[in-house]
């Protein structure tokens, strides 16, 4: 018979006893210690620095110019956003003809962490487009700043108009 399942029966006291066991677990386990953050857990302020976006771009890219890159970067924005907390956005970089996209950085003038995302390639990606929403706190400028492989940096930007910050401060 080892085809069959085997049936295991519940009974009203086995069902309380182990609720009880557990209970007594959730009242002891405070006792036992202070419950501690998971170890990937991290907080906000380890994320990206509060900082002006001048500082996020050295921080960023060092020295290194940033050339227009508007000739062979499609950004998409709304001129005026209703809403901050949600504001579409998409980047589409003409590959050079020489090496490949590398990174494309998303980065909010006025936000106090300006910088809102980085995207990563692989050599292999024949036409780089990135899609997303951001969460800008007030009206000001979005950079979009792609890295080529040889260390080169394009940008283009554009104003958006918010009318409610998303930002919460």
């Amino acid at each position: 018979m080892s085809g069959m399942p085997t049936v295991v029966h519940v009974t009203r006291r086995r069902l309380l006893h182990g609720l009880g066991l557990l209970g007594l677990a959730g009242a002891v386990g405070p006792l036992l210690g202070a419950p501690r953050p998971a170890a990937a857990q991290g907080n906000l302020a380890n994320l990206f620095p509060e900082e002006p976006v001048d500082a996020t771009l050295r921080r960023l890219f060092g020295g290194r110019p940033i050339k227009d890159g508007s000739s062979v970067m499609k950004l998409e924005l709304p001129l005026i956003a209703e809403n901050g907390a949600v504001v579409p956005m998409s980047v589409e970089v003409t590959p050079p003809t020489q090496g490949y996209v590398k990174s494309i950085y998303i980065v909010s003038d006025r936000n106090r962490r300006p910088m809102n995302v980085k995207f990563n390639f692989s050599p292999d990606a024949s036409l780089p487009f990135v899609g997303t929403n951001l969460r800008l706190n007030e009206t000001g400028d979005v950079r979009a700043i792609a890295e080529l492989s040889d260390g080169t940096l394009l940008m283009a930007k554009r104003q958006v108009k918010v009318t409610v910050g998303g930002c919460g401060g």
